[in-house]
């Protein structure tokens, strides 16, 4: 029956990226009550990653009430006025800005904003717009997985937990490698495809008068009352998240008994900072869910419900003969857990759900700790199919025609600068994981 119910769930994973959007974690939800109806038991307690999705909900709860009192406004701003200051440096400063916002925010949706001014700008410069935009995309995502406050980074951390690895260490980990592994794709990504004169796409755009003339921003930009104050009250959250990890540390062991986790310090705290915001930027609170952030947080919560689930019923339901399949393999070439997530990411749609759903499995097939902290960062593979939202994005928004997809489905911008940036991301971990764990 495992090659029947490993069917069941791949078929559910494409039915769900068919669908779109909170359609896969509804198609998962399916999957689940199939598997269940043939035989697979399953508990919602055991199988559904609920301390993910308990961090999803207040960290984009905070994310949309910054976006509410201007910050997340004012943070855009700050970005256009970075890439308009620099625009020769593009292609290198628009991974840069996409990473650190994706970063802070715990999320690869605050690339929207950002995209319209990296196409402007590369068009007034007479850049290839799909250079700073591929590695751009990517960079959002890989981000993601180092982000202190996102559900992957704490499924991370709770999984690695009885391997006695900490959350701090894989911070310490996860964000130099992605941070650097991005820098290598952005050299990448500057030398990817014709300079945009000699592109023969923009030229027929062009003569068509399908390319809209780039016109610098000179609109006056007043932020908001609350703006300012909300971005540091945000930014003072974070550190307070990092600072309690921290103290009460298995590892360091200031704090030896600490009153809760830091998966329940990271909840409280977004939470209170939300309700902070909130009341500085004296707007009614129910304008929060009303947010695109909201919007797409609680459809990112609900694709993780269930494609988790789908996942996690499959596996530890057929857990034994898992393992004793893939152990071997695995443990001889521990490096290969990256290729199982680089290949299994797309399929998710999600880092937390890729992370919650074969992470568990890595630990009871007996990988080293280093081998799985360093390949974790390939659950931030969203570019290998050009369906993700922030890809589809970049791809609508480029209006040279650049940034497009070829005759078959892997031909676009996205996959060169994009592999590589993780294969430095996981070649690094595996280098500087011994001397931290």
């Amino acid at each position: 029956m495992i090659w029947f119910h490993l069917i069941v769930v791949l078929l559910f994973i494409v039915i769900g990226a068919r669908l779109g959007g909170i359609g896969i974690g509804l198609a998962g939800g399916a999957g689940v009550l199939v598997l269940a109806a043939t035989g697979v038991h399953t508990t919602a307690a055991k199988d559904v990653p609920w301390s993910v999705i308990g961090i999803i909900m207040p960290v984009i709860c905070t994310v949309a009430a910054l976006q509410v009192a201007g910050g997340m406004d004012h943070l855009v701003h700050l970005t256009e006025v970075l890439l308009r200051k620099h625009p020769k440096q593009i292609v290198y400063l628009a991974p840069f800005v996409t990473y650190m916002l994706s970063l802070l925010c715990g999320t690869g949706h605050t690339a929207y904003s950002v995209i319209p001014v990296i196409v402007d700008v590369a068009k007034e410069r007479g850049i290839r717009p799909s250079r700073p935009l591929s590695i751009a995309v990517v960079a959002s995502q890989v981000a993601v997985a180092a982000s202190p406050i996102s559900a992957a980074m704490v499924a991370l951390a709770l999984i690695m937990a009885p391997l006695h690895v900490g959350y701090l260490q894989c911070l310490a980990i996860v964000i130099p490698t992605t941070f650097i592994g991005c820098a290598v794709g952005a050299v990448v990504a500057s030398r990817q495809g014709k300079e945009l004169k000699d592109d023969p796409v923009y030229q027929e755009r062009l003569a068509q008068g399908l390319v809209k003339k780039s016109v610098a921003s000179t609109a006056e930009y007043t932020p908001a009352r609350s703006a300012v104050p909300s971005l540091l009250i945000f930014l003072t959250a974070l550190v307070l998240v990092v600072l309690y990890a921290t103290l009460t540390s298995k590892q360091l062991g200031i704090i030896a008994n600490p009153p809760m986790d830091s998966t329940a310090a990271i909840m409280t705290i977004m939470l209170t900072t939300a309700a902070i915001i909130g009341l500085v930027a004296k707007k009614p609170t129910a304008s929060i869910a009303a947010q695109d952030t909201f919007r797409a947080g609680m459809t990112a919560a609900i694709c993780i419900m269930g494609l988790a689930w789908l996942g996690n019923a499959f596996v530890n339901h057929y857990e034994a003969t898992i393992q004793q399949a893939l152990a071997a393999p695995l443990q001889a070439q521990p490096w290969l857990a990256a290729v199982f997530f680089y290949f299994a990411a797309p399929l998710m749609f999600s880092h937390a759900a890729t992370t919650t759903a074969f992470m568990p499995l890595m630990v009871t097939l007996g990988l080293p700790a280093v081998a799985l902290v360093a390949s974790y960062p390939a659950v931030a593979n969203y570019y290998l199919l050009p369906n993700y939202p922030t890809t589809v994005a970049a791809i609508e928004m480029d209006d040279t025609g650049s940034t497009r997809v070829g005759k078959i489905v892997f031909d676009h911008p996205f996959v060169i600068p994009g592999t590589a940036a993780i294969i430095v991301c996981v070649a690094l971990g595996f280098l500087i994981g011994p001397f931290i764990l």
